[in-house]
């Protein structure tokens, strides 16, 4: 097995042993679409949403709150308190690669991020039938692009703060804008023009994921932008990532 997976295994162990923190992150998106389906109001298709109705078109906005909170949430905080907590200085005296510990936290979360995503969409559509992205090669590649630069802004920020309070001060605020922009604090339809056209083309893609449900899919441009974000923000928490 290669260091890489042996780090992985590793990180894997000690997420699950927060048990009742790793059932609540998978959870969560669901436990809220269950809530919101079993208003009556939000079940009828609406002139508002071309026909469709507000738990079909807040599925994205949903995908937006795994992607946000274990990307710029979740996985900093968990590198930044390695960090604090000197697990970093002593992992420094072994082989280890800081890339493989990047590495290995970026495959863990996105895993569960993957099973989330999963278990959301299966519960939209057993309990409410809601429908499956009509263009999956389009929502496979919003999703791993979106996601992609997700992860990658939660890596540098890991990688440029010492410690969890920090890290705070520097992933918190990309959380809730994403999480602004990509309408789970408001739906979209009642945000500013202005705000849902940066929404359009801003990490993790709502708008993307939005146009793959619907069939249309994702339009270079938003792909193009989010991609090259991920690529800004991998290299930079490849550069900057230190033990201590």
């Amino acid at each position: 097995m290669s260091a890489l997976a042996k780090l992985t295994v590793v990180e894997a162990k000690l997420f699950l042993r927060e048990t009742g923190m790793a059932v609540l992150t998978i959870a969560f998106p669901a436990l809220l679409l269950v809530v919101l389906g079993l208003i009556p109001a939000l079940r009828r298709p609406d002139e508002l949403f071309g026909g469709m109705r507000f738990v079909d078109v807040f599925m994205p906005s949903l995908i937006v709150l795994v992607l946000a909170l274990l990307g710029v949430n979740t996985m900093p905080t968990r590198l930044a308190g390695y960090r604090e907590k000197g697990i970093l200085r002593r992992l420094s005296t072994t082989p280890v690669h800081p890339r493989n510990l990047l590495a290995a936290q970026l495959v863990l979360n996105g895993v569960v991020a993957l099973v989330a995503i999963g278990l959301l969409m299966v519960v939209g559509h057993v309990a409410f039938d809601v429908p499956m992205p009509r263009h999956p090669l389009g929502f496979a590649a919003a999703l791993l692009v979106g996601g992609g630069s997700m992860f990658a802004l939660g890596t540098l920020a890991a990688a440029t703060a010492s410690t969890t309070r920090a890290v705070a001060a520097i992933a918190m605020p990309i959380y809730f804008v994403c999480m602004f922009l990509g309408g789970v604090f408001l739906p979209r339809y009642l945000l500013p023009d202005l705000v849902v056209t940066l929404g359009r083309y801003a990490p993790p893609g709502v708008q993307a994921l939005q146009d793959a449900w619907t069939g249309g899919g994702p339009q270079v441009l938003q792909l193009v932008i989010m991609a090259a974000i991920a690529v800004a923000a991998a290299a930079g928490a490849a550069r900057m990532f230190r033990w201590e």
